[in-house]
């Protein structure tokens, strides 16, 4: 279901404050989340799965000079939707301003494997099908940590000559932060509240009933 005009002000609300406060939080240093328990994806997969069942709202956080994907006005949401002992799905739903309408063709599969995780991006159009481009992604390397990992795009890094992927955070109850990595640094990233469930939750994404 499509959240109302209450619900959207809400969200709204929650984004900008966390957008406002986004200078306030300071990215997690690499060091810092270097976990001596070679297990932390695990405690990492358990952190993701404390959320399931909920949705959250979210913004733009940071997007490189002339990436258009994203105007930081939308509503964003994360719907921990489907969780089970192995794999995680999170629904990415876009406010379409413009159209009045939702972008519900992503969804982020992190997968849990013996030893380390796999995330893998499920795009799908309206009517269900396969996008033209989907289920790339990677899987984590480093040593992570219970509220970090970052997964490596081969191919990109291999083009450009230094680690080009994803960096996912998690501060249960706090924040849930995605986006791109380029060499050491955010390339692209958007932060949920997690301390803001919503009331109503979005609809499934497109091909998933």
């Amino acid at each position: 279901m499509t959240p109302t005009n209450t619900q959207a002000k809400s969200i709204g609300f929650a984004a900008a404050l966390l957008l406002a406060g986004c200078h306030q939080v300071t990215d997690i240093n690499m060091e810092q989340s270097t976990a001596a328990d070679s297990q932390g994806f695990e405690q990492f997969f358990q952190a993701l799965a404390q959320h399931c069942g909920n949705a959250y709202p979210g913004g733009l956080t940071l997007e490189p000079e002339g990436d258009d994907m994203l105007t930081g006005t939308e509503q964003l949401i994360v719907h921990f939707r489907e969780c089970d002992d192995k794999q995680l799905k999170l629904p990415f739903h876009i406010e379409l301003e413009a159209e009045q309408s939702w972008d519900r063709s992503r969804t982020w599969l992190i997968s849990k494997h013996n030893d380390g995780l796999e995330l893998r991006h499920d795009h799908r159009k309206a009517d269900g099908s396969d996008d033209t481009t989907t289920m790339y992604g990677g899987f984590s390397v480093g040593e992570g940590s219970a509220v970090l990992q970052q997964f490596q795009s081969i191919p990109r890094t291999e083009e450009s000559g230094y680690f080009r992927g994803w960096r996912i955070e998690i501060e249960p109850g706090v924040r849930y932060t995605y986006g791109t990595v380029r060499g050491d640094g955010w390339s692209w990233r958007i932060d949920f509240d997690l301390s803001q469930p919503l009331s109503e939750l979005p609809p499934p994404p497109w091909g998933h009933d």
